[in-house]
């Protein structure tokens, strides 16, 4: 209370003169006021950017490795007979699989899938979808929020059923103003039931599962219905590419043996493929990667947006040495009756501290709005982090004293006599 009743009239008169000066006052605070919301918007947006790819990393799953199928080039494919007959044979295959879950130690289990494009009917609608031929566990590996219905069932695998599971896209495309469950939809050759409908993920820059529109089927039902070769017809004959898996989702046991895993699957399937028909992706590296980015794009983003508050600073020293030239008198008149220079500093520290402070607390309200506006008109995710805004303040706060101590310094040190002679 005593620092308070001490500094309380200095505050008092710094904020009247700022009232006094209300147009300069509020053009030297602009600096602080941009250079704080800067601050905040920028790490924001930064941030919204950096949590969508975090989390669609995440989605994939920090214990699992993704084993894809991969067309070689055409000089790998050139020196086989399968080229010469005009179908392509590579990635990856069921022996893989039984391999990889046999041999490479911690693994917990694997769930291989087959992915092909198939033309969807239901009454006079048509859509392209992506058919995932796959087994039960799929959806315990990679989880996916159930909308309507169930996931495929170890008694769909067992009894060949015709069922399949959409996601929602592809629901709204096909069946439109339908009842969605139990509807028979064509698929390629076959008909499928609907029975349940799933909420489809993007893996971002991974190598992700899903798709925009995506029907989930047994693997044993697709196996007998569609085969494992795709041809097309060319002009003068056929062609077509015959892959048996397109991709094997590892899930090991605990993270800690994840990049290991990795190692062993990798150099595993160097042994049995003579080309480089598969890539591994390892979303526990990724993620590690994506966090590394993320700390040095905010740093970067802070820094850039840090110039604003630079900037605000200088403007403040600019406005309080012109304060000092304009109170040279009053200061020599305050000297010359005993004021002591500390009381002098302490004045128009405080002077600068109203200036900045009630910039950075401007600045926080623009740098919270600009990031909600940002998100409601474009629909970008944006994140506000606490420490963001309180970083910025206090950075804006430190600002405002270091750039005003100098002209503080400047005004307790001018001579009195000379100071009373100013005009």
């Amino acid at each position: 209370m005593q620092a308070l009743s001490f500094y309380w009239p200095f505050i008092k008169l710094g904020a009247t003169d700022v009232w006094r000066h209300k147009t300069r006052s509020f053009l030297t605070m602009l600096g602080m006021v941009f250079g704080v919301g800067s601050v905040i918007a920028m790490l924001a947006v930064g941030e919204g950017a950096s949590h969508q790819a975090l989390e669609s990393i995440k989605r994939l799953g920090s214990q699992n490795i993704m084993v894809n199928s991969v067309k070689p080039t055409s000089d790998d494919l050139s020196n086989s007979s399968a080229q010469r007959s005009r179908l392509a044979v590579y990635g990856l295959l069921h022996d893989d699989e039984a391999r990889i879950r046999e041999t490479v130690p911690g693994v917990d289990r694997t769930v291989p899938a087959r992915m092909v494009r198939r033309n969807a009917r239901f009454n006079e609608r048509a859509l392209e979808l992506r058919v995932v031929e796959t087994v039960p566990d799929w959806f315990e590996v990679v989880p996916r929020p159930v909308l309507a219905g169930r996931v495929l069932a170890p008694s769909d695998m067992d009894e060949h059923a015709n069922v399949c599971i959409l996601t929602e896209f592809g629901v709204r495309k096909l069946l439109a103003a339908e009842e969605m469950l139990g509807q028979r939809v064509r698929l390629g050759s076959g008909v499928f039931e609907v029975i349940g409908i799933v909420k489809n993920e993007s893996g971002g820059s991974v190598r992700a599962p899903d798709s925009e529109a995506d029907a989930y089927v047994p693997m044993s039902t697709a196996s007998r219905l569609f085969g494992v070769a795709n041809i097309r017809h060319v002009s003068g004959g056929m062609e077509g590419e015959k892959v048996e898996l397109s991709q094997i989702i590892v899930k090991m046991r605990d993270t800690s043996v994840v990049e290991a895993g990795a190692k062993a699957i990798e150099a595993m399937l160097k042994r049995f493929h003579k080309k480089l028909d598969f890539k591994i992706d390892v979303p526990l590296s990724l993620l590690r990667e994506a966090e590394k980015t993320k700390r040095t794009y905010n740093v970067v983003l802070g820094a850039i947006a840090g110039i604003s508050l630079l900037v605000g600073g200088i403007g403040i020293m600019n406005i309080m040495l012109a304060s000092v030239t304009e109170r040279t008198k009053e200061i020599g008149i305050r000297r010359a009756i005993g004021a002591r220079k500390s009381r002098i500093v302490v004045q128009f520290l405080i002077n600068t501290c109203v200036l900045s402070i009630g910039g950075g607390l401007c600045g926080l309200v623009v740098g919270v709005t600009i990031p909600l506006l940002i998100t409601f008109f474009s629909g970008m995710p944006t994140v506000i982090q606490p420490y963001s805004m309180v970083l910025a303040f206090g950075i804006s706060v430190g600002i405002g004293i270091v750039f005003g101590l100098y002209p503080a310094l400047r005004a307790a040190s001018l001579d009195p006599i000379e100071a009373l002679r100013h005009e």
